[in-house]
C-alpha cells in the first residue's frame, strides 16, 4: 500500500475514493491565507504601538501580502496547470509558512512589509491551486457541493481569523498571529501528498509568459493604485500605477486576443453569465470586506473589546456563511444562478444598510443582524458564482480559472477596504475636527485625526496631564467615538450604493433560466462518466 496518492483522478477507475478527505486539506489551506488578512485586523494595534507604526505603514502592513497575491493568481494558476497543480499547492504553502515564520521574528516595519509580500506570493500559488484541484478530483455531478463547501470555508476564514488572533493576543505578542500559520501549513503539506491526487493540464503548450506578465502589472499596478491614492492622496506615484493599469489592461487585452494560447481567453467575457458571475463576486466582496474593515475598528475602538471578545463576536458571521451555504445548496439547483446570486446581494445590501443607523449609543446588539444577514449572503451567492465561472473552463485550464474566480474576490476585497476604509477616515477626521478642533494643540490635534487609535492614545496622555485631566481625556474620548460611529453610517451608506448598483448590474447581466446558454467548458473525464460510488 502506498503511503502517498501518486494516480491522478483522470487514470483512476471512477470517482476519488478519499475525495472528500481531499476537500478537507484543500479547505485547511485556503482557510489560513483568508485569516492571514482577518487576524491582522485585530492584532494591528498591537502591531502599531510595538512598532511604532505611522498610518502609511500600518496600511502597508496590511496591503503587501494584497499586491502580490492579486498580480501574480493568474500566472501561477497557469503555471500549476502545465507543471503540477499539487506541486503548485505544496510549494505555496512552504512559501506561505517561511513568510510567516519570518513575520513572527522580525522587529522593524519594512521587515514586516517583507515578510507579507513573500506571504502573498505564497498565497497566490495556493488559492487558485486549491479550487483547480477541487474541480479536478470531483465528479461534476458533486462539484458543485464540494464548491458550496470551498466558499464557506471563505466565510468561516473571516470570522475565526480574528477568534484566533484574539485568543492567542490574550497571552502572547501579535507575532503569534504569524506563527499560528506555520502548524497548518506544514499539515496541509502532508495532507496534499496523503489524500490529494495530483493533477495537471493534458497537452497543454506553452504557457504565454507576455500575456502572464502584462496581467501582472496591470493588476499589480492597479491594486497599489487603489491602495495609496485613496488612503495617501491622488500624488505622482498613484497616478502613475493608475495610467500604468490602465495600458497594461489595454496591452493585456490585445495580445490575448491575438495569441494562439491566451494564458487567459479574454473572448469569455462576452457571455453574459461568466461576465455577470465574475462582476458579482468582485462587487460582492468590495462591500463586505470593506464594511467587515471598519465594523472591527468599532468594536475594538469605540465598543472597547478584547481581540479575543471581537473575535468572539465576529462568530454570527460564520454562523450566517453555512446556513447560507446549505441554503445555495438546495436551492439553486430549482432556482438558478440568477435568483441565487442577485437574492443573495440584496440581503447583503440590507446588511449594509442597518448599519447606517448606528451612532455613538450603539450597542454590539445593532451589529448581529448585519453580520448574520452578510454572512447568509456570501454563503447564498458566491458558491453559485464560483461555480459558473470554474465551469467556463475546460479542464486543462483550471488554475486560470481558479485565478480568474480568485482575482475578482481579492481585487474587491482591496478595493471595498482602500475606498470604504478612505472615505472612513475622511469622515472621521472631519467630523473630529469639528468637535475639538479648536480645543487640540496642533501637534496632538494631527494624531487624533489621523485614526481613532490616536485619538485614544492622545487621551491618555491628556489624562496623565496635570494641566488638563480625566475629564478633558474623557471628552475627547467621546468626540472620538461619535465621529467614528457618523462616519461608519455615512460610509455605510456609499458601500450600500455601491452594493445596490452592483446588485442591478448582475441582474442585468445573468440571463435568466429559460435564456442562460450552456458554458464552454471541457469534454467529460473518465471519473464523470463513472456512476459515483458509494460510501
Amino acid at each position: 500500500m502506498r503511503l502517498f496518492v501518486s494516480t491522478p483522478v483522470d487514470r483512476m477507475n471512477g470517482p476519488y475514493s478519499k475525495r472528500w478527505w481531499a476537500l478537507l486539506v484543500l479547505c485547511l489551506s485556503l482557510l489560513i491565507i483568508v485569516m492571514a488578512n482577518t487576524a491582522l485586523i485585530v492584532a494591528a494595534p498591537d502591531m502599531t504601538r510595538d512598532l511604532g507604526l505611522d498610518s502609511s505603514e500600518l496600511q502597508w502592513v496590511i496591503d503587501a501580502y494584497t499586491v502580490p497575491y492579486a498580480a501574480l493568481m493568474l500566472l501561477l494558476g497557469a503555471v500549476g496547470d502545465k507543471y503540477s497543480r499539487r506541486g503548485a499547492l505544496v510549494l505555496g504553502l512552504a512559501v506561505f509558512a517561511g513568510g510567516s515564520v519570518a513575520g513572527s521574528l522580525v522587529d522593524s516595519a519594512s521587515a514586516v512589509i517583507v515578510a507579507r509580500a513573500v506571504m502573498g506570493v505564497g498565497a497566490a500559488m495556493i488559492m487558485p491551486a486549491t479550487l483547480s484541484l477541487l474541480v479536478a478530483t470531483f465528479p461534476r455531478s458533486e462539484r458543485a457541493r464540494a464548491i458550496t463547501a470551498w466558499t464557506a470555508t471563505s466565510g468561516l476564514g473571516v470570522a475565526f481569523g480574528p477568534l484566533i488572533a484574539g485568543w492567542l493576543l490574550e497571552d502572547h505578542a501579535w507575532g503569534s498571529t504569524f506563527l499560528i500559520n506555520v502548524p497548518i501549513a506544514l499539515a496541509g503539506i502532508v495532507g496534499t501528498f496523503l489524500l490529494v491526487p495530483p493533477s495537471r493540464a493534458q497537452g497543454m503548450g506553452r504557457i504565454d509568459l507576455v500575456g502572464g506578465l502584462l496581467s501582472i502589472v496591470a493588476i499589480g499596478a492597479l491594486v497599489y493604485s487603489i491602495i495609496e491614492g485613496p488612503h495617501f492622496g491622488w500624488t505622482a506615484g498613484p497616478i502613475a500605477a493608475a495610467v500604468v493599469a490602465v495600458l497594461g489592461l489595454l496591452a493585456f487585452v490585445l495580445w490575448e486576443l491575438r495569441h494562439p494560447h491566451p494564458v487567459l481567453d479574454v473572448r469569455k467575457f462576452r457571455d453574459r453569465t461568466f461576465s455577470g458571475s465574475t462582476i458579482a463576486v468582485l462587487l460582492f466582496f468590495l462591500g463586505t470586506f470593506g464594511a467587515i474593515y471598519y465594523i472591527t475598528q468599532h468594536l475594538q475602538f469605540v465598543l472597547g473589546y478584547s481581540p479575543l471578545e471581537t473575535g468572539f463576536r465576529m462568530l454570527p458571521l460564520a454562523g450566517g456563511v453555512c446556513v447560507g451555504a446549505v441554503v445555495t445548496g438546495r436551492l439553486t439547483p430549482r432556482l438558478g444562478l440568477r435568483t441565487m446570486v442577485v437574492t443573495g446581494m440584496t440581503i447583503g445590501t440590507i446588511a449594509v444598510l442597518l448599519l447606517t443607523q448606528v451612532d455613538s449609543g450603539s450597542t454590539y446588539s445593532s451589529f448581529l443582524a448585519p453580520f448574520i444577514l452578510l454572512g447568509f449572503a456570501v454563503g447564498l451567492s458566491v458558491s453559485p458564482c464560483t461555480d459558473t465561472i470554474m465551469g467556463a473552463f475546460p479542464e486543462n485550464e483550471l488554475g486560470v480559472g481558479g485565478g480568474v474566480n480568485d482575482t475578482a474576490l481579492e481585487l474587491g476585497g482591496s478595493l471595498g477596504i482602500a475606498i470604504l476604509g478612505s472615505l472612513l477616515a475622511t469622515s472621521y477626521r472631519d467630523n473630529l475636527t469639528d468637535s475639538v478642533g479648536k480645543a487640540l494643540p496642533p501637534e496632538a490635534l494631527d494624531i487624533a485625526r489621523d485614526s481613532i487609535g490616536g485619538a485614544l492614545a492622545v487621551a491618555e496622555q491628556i489624562a496623565q496631564s496635570p494641566a488638563a485631566g480625566p475629564a478633558q481625556a474623557q471628552a475627547l474620548v467621546s468626540a472620538a467615538d461619535s465621529a467614528f460611529s457618523d462616519a461608519l453610517a455615512t460610509t455605510s451608506i456609499v458601500a450600500a450604493v455601491i452594493m445596490g448598483a452592483g446588485t442591478l448590474i448582475v441582474l442585468a447581466l445573468l440571463p435568466g433560466r429559460k435564456n442562460r446558454a450552456p458554458l464552454e467548458s471541457a469534454p467529460e473525464s473518465e471519473s464523470d462518466r463513472t456512476p459515483v460510488a458509494l460510501g
